[in-house]
């Protein structure tokens, strides 16, 4: 243990006095020191703590903004007052008919049916205009809106239902249109593609080549048959060309339905051959009875040139719901190697 510190023996007073004042100083310095380093771990403590509070704060702002975005979202289309309720006075009724016609997409035929009914029950609903951008979809949810139109159109005989055509009227949609009164479109738009389609992939050579062995279990001499995994057989391969037949047969039988003597089939019989035409070209076949907009139908056919929308809006909550089960399914299928008919 070392030896504590002495002063020196022969140390005169000034020198005494003198080291007193250095140690004083010193011991000053020190707990200045300690001092400054006190404040210093205050105030980085105080400011971590404003970061994290900061933090927080943005967190929980956050999270209010998606909670009342969501509750928005949700009760919105409840909120808003309808459109066609506002209006006193004699309209044309819209409905939209956009994108692919499918049971989970906006142009499902709840969602389309429901907006014809809207509009037609209105008695100040002079004419419906049914404003069509499709290349088409499924032919169950197409006939499903077609037979409601008809039907609609028997319960209210002194309510014209135009359908319009704006940049695309194909296959299944056209199927609707053709429920219609009349069908209007622009020179440009494009109209028709009456035929049916169902596509699929095979992947037996893939497999091959891997090395991976399909084993398929089932009861039902058919049940695989449209399985990817598996050579396709041709009894099976006619089988499915039979169930695409009789589905083009039904489409055209619905459209000579709708159209009557104004469809130029004989003379033009392609029409059915699933081509596509201008809507200057469609008009000399006899698939549209006139060139014009939804505001020209309104304005000059109709005599109602006020259009008052009818189309059922549905909330973002609802559209993303269908869309993942939309999504889901249009996977498994195409996994499955599958597509159903379809109006395209």
């Amino acid at each position: 243990m070392a030896d504590e510190w002495k002063a020196p023996v022969n140390e005169t007073e000034e020198e005494r006095l003198a080291r007193e004042a250095r140690e004083a100083q010193n011991e000053e310095a020190r707990v200045e020191q300690k001092s400054w380093k006190l404040l210093e771990k205050t105030l980085l403590a105080g400011v971590q703590e404003q970061r994290r509070s900061r933090r927080w704060g943005i967190f929980f702002k956050l999270l209010t903004f998606v909670y009342l975005f969501g509750i928005l979202a949700l009760f919105l289309p409840f909120m808003d007052v309808d459109k066609a309720a506002s209006r006193s006075g004699n309209h044309t009724a819209l409905v939209e008919v956009r994108g692919v016609i499918a049971d989970q997409e906006a142009a499902s035929a709840d969602n389309i049916v429901k907006s014809l009914r809207d509009a037609f029950k209105d008695p100040k609903t002079k004419a419906v205009v049914l404003r069509i951008n499709s290349p088409g979809g499924s032919p169950v949810q197409a006939g499903y809106v077609y037979d409601e139109i008809r039907r609609l159109r028997g319960e209210h005989p002194d309510t014209k239902l135009y359908a319009v055509i704006t940049d695309l009227g194909a296959s299944g949609a056209y199927y609707i249109a053709s429920a219609a009164d009349e069908i209007y479109a622009d020179k440009a738009s494009l109209v028709g593609s009456i035929g049916v389609t169902a596509a699929g992939y095979g992947f037996v050579g893939s497999m091959e080549k891997l090395g991976v062995e399909r084993r398929t279990y089932t009861a039902g001499e058919h049940k695989a048959f449209l399985d990817p995994f598996s050579p396709e057989k041709p009894d099976e391969r006619a089988f499915w060309q039979g169930v695409l037949d009789t589905t083009h047969q039904q489409f055209i039988a619905m459209v000579k339905q709708g159209r009557g003597d104004r469809l130029k089939d004989k003379e033009h019989p392609e029409l059915f051959s699933g081509l596509v035409w201008s809507g200057e070209q469609a008009k000399a076949l006899g698939l549209v009875d006139g060139l014009g907009s939804a505001s020209y139908v309104a304005r000059e056919i109709v005599g109602e040139k006020d259009l008052v929308d009818y189309t059922v809006q549905e909330s973002p909550f609802d559209r993303f719901s269908k869309r993942i089960g939309a999504s889901v399914a249009e996977h498994l299928a195409m996994w499955m190697g599958f597509q159903g008919p379809q109006l395209r």
